[in-house]
């Protein structure tokens, strides 16, 4: 089925022109492309999104950039020989998430987006984990822009000054002008280092967008408009406490201002359930058909994350309107899920050749960061007790060190680690890279929350009292508290430092894993998302402190225990 988006109403004074002409066919308008022969454009727009460093592919061989460009060199062929024209866009996010790729500043993420041969990217908010002295380079590096129309420099008073990145890319695609305008998620100001983005200023992207649009309307510089974003998708706009993403926004312009959105960010495949109206995600498993999103004249698209997919949207454009022929997620080697959502030996599609020499050039890069993570990022003076029948049953320095160095980086009140998520101690002495993926080698995001006193009282009720031997365990760091384990209720006296409030607001971090009620915890409704991976984090935290002292971490009795046969935690 073709579905169509269309740009704007034919006039009625046309219709009523063309209700007085003949009736030959060559007076008619066409319905169809083939209809329009030499008049319809028709053009093809790939797209991935949050990268996150996966240059390299997976144990199981899936993704990897090799793979992509084997596919996006297969695809251009083939919509070259039918006569279109392709556009590579990114959702943004290259940089964070895997240590070779980290070790390296990303370098080789961007070195294989030339390679594949990106025509542009939006600035995700995970661009400023690092000084700006990087992203510049990056920026330099890259052969194509990097688009955010909403980020500014600070002036000299400290107002808005001029934009830090290029705020659209006018493309010509096969006879059509089509505008890029890229746009950042503003939580970037909440969410990134204070440190790298004090200079700048993350503007709403629904004022900037639309000022955009008519600047480019106004100078007649493109046929159609598109954005490339990193706001995330939420679906029916229910953002919960993230900024207002891609759904938002497209609300919030004139009908049919812009054709399409290239989205990321939230690190979902934008697939509609049909029948929903456009407010539920399908269950999307690889290699199912997927939907994108509508909304108010403006089609939605998110590929997922780290290159699972290369997402293709195959347009047709005649009569002044953009028409969306077929719209599929391609797996890039990824394997089908069973029933119970476990991976299965199965491929979901084609099996991909990875180009050789791509392949060839990042093993480089890989072999190099993998020597780098025997490389010593610091030193401990005393074992950071990781052990499982420690960790699982009381307060231990190394459970408070991952909270309070997860809490810290986002500038929260209060750090939630659970005792599963730590998978080792760390020896006294020097400490590598590799140590810390053996204590955290699941990969789990840091998630931040933002709760009344009330609501944190009720979260951590519920959290505090899980039962002791359990990976459920909580290592709590940020809060004085009584926990009663036979009513599940914490009696709360101070957080942060300051006398606790039931009205005031609280932010915390928890695992992306217990976000999501895993060990037990209560799940979450809307949590952000921050993007740093846990022990990607953790080596930031050892690699800026360098020198640990272990005592600096051990417990300090903050929490007191009721109702239990010990005082480490709960045990009825």
């Amino acid at each position: 089925m073709t579905n169509k988006l269309i740009k704007g109403l034919i006039a009625t004074a046309v219709l009523a022109a063309l209700a007085g002409c003949n009736s030959d066919d060559d007076n008619k308008v066409p319905t169809t492309c083939a209809e329009a022969g030499s008049a319809c454009k028709t053009f093809t727009v790939l797209h991935t999104n949050d990268n996150h460093g996966r240059f390299w592919e997976n144990s199981d061989g899936e993704y990897g950039m090799a793979a992509r460009k084997a596919l996006i060199d297969q695809i251009r062929a083939e919509v070259s020989k039918n006569g279109g024209q392709t556009l590579l866009l990114s959702g943004g996010d290259i940089n964070t998430g895997v240590p070779e790729s980290d070790l390296q500043d990303a370098i080789p993420d961007f070195t294989g987006m030339n390679k594949i041969g990106y025509d542009a990217m939006a600035v995700g908010n995970h661009e400023f984990d690092n000084p700006l002295s990087v992203l510049d380079m990056q920026r330099r590096l890259a052969e194509f822009p990097m688009l955010a129309a909403n980020i500014y420099r600070k002036n000299a008073e400290g107002g808005q000054g001029e934009r830090y990145f290029e705020p659209y890319k006018v493309f010509d695609i096969n006879g059509l002008k089509v505008a890029v305008i890229g746009l950042t998620t503003e939580d970037t100001a909440k969410i990134g280092n204070p440190e790298f983005i004090s200079d700048l200023i993350f503007t709403d992207p629904k004022v900037e967008v639309a000022k955009v649009i008519k600047e480019i309307k106004d100078a007649k510089a493109a046929d159609i408009i598109f954005a490339t974003t990193h706001m995330g998708h939420y679906a029916d706009a229910q953002n919960g406490s993230n900024a207002p993403g891609d759904v938002a926004m497209a609300r919030a312009l004139n009908k049919g201002d812009l054709q399409v959105v290239i989205g990321g960010h939230s690190q979902n495949p934008v697939c509609m359930e049909p029948g929903s109206d456009n407010k539920s995600y399908a269950n999307f498993k690889p290699g199912d058909d997927c939907a994108p999103d509508q909304q108010n004249g403006t089609w939605i698209m998110q590929a997922h994350e780290w290159g699972k997919y290369v997402g293709r949207a195959d347009f047709e454009y005649f009569n002044g309107e953009l028409h969306l022929a077929s719209y599929k997620l391609i797996p890039v080697n990824m394997r089908k899920l069973d029933e119970a959502g476990k991976k299965t030996t199965e491929l979901a599609g084609t099996k991909i050749e990875p180009d050789a020499e791509l392949k060839e050039l990042l093993s480089y890069y890989q072999e190099k960061g993998q020597a780098k993570l025997d490389e010593v990022i610091a030193t401990t003076d005393a074992l950071l007790d990781g052990e499982r029948a420690n960790v699982r049953n009381k307060q231990t320095n190394l459970g408070r060190m991952l909270a309070m160095a997860q809490s810290g980086k986002v500038s929260a009140d209060f750090g939630v680690m659970n005792s599963g998520g730590v998978r080792a101690s760390i020896q006294a002495g020097d400490i590598t890279y590799r140590d810390v993926l053996t204590v955290q080698p699941f990969g789990n995001m840091v998630t931040l929350n933002e709760m009344t006193g009330t609501e944190v009282a009720a979260y951590l009720g519920a959290v505090g009292s899980i039962q002791i031997g359990s990976g459920g365990y909580a290592q709590i760091t940020g809060v004085k508290m009584t926990i009663d384990c036979a009513a599940k209720t914490a009696n709360i006296s101070e957080i942060n430092g300051k006398e606790f409030s039931a009205t005031a607001s609280y932010k915390f971090t928890v695992p992306s894993f217990n976000a999501a009620g895993g060990d037990g915890y209560p799940k979450l409704a809307s949590p952000i998302q921050t993007g740093y991976v846990d022990a990607d984090l953790l080596y930031s935290f050892l690699k800026e402190k360098q020198a640990i002292v272990a005592a600096d971490y051990n417990p300090v009795g903050d929490i007191v225990y009721e109702n239990s046969s010990s005082v480490e935690g709960c045990k009825l």
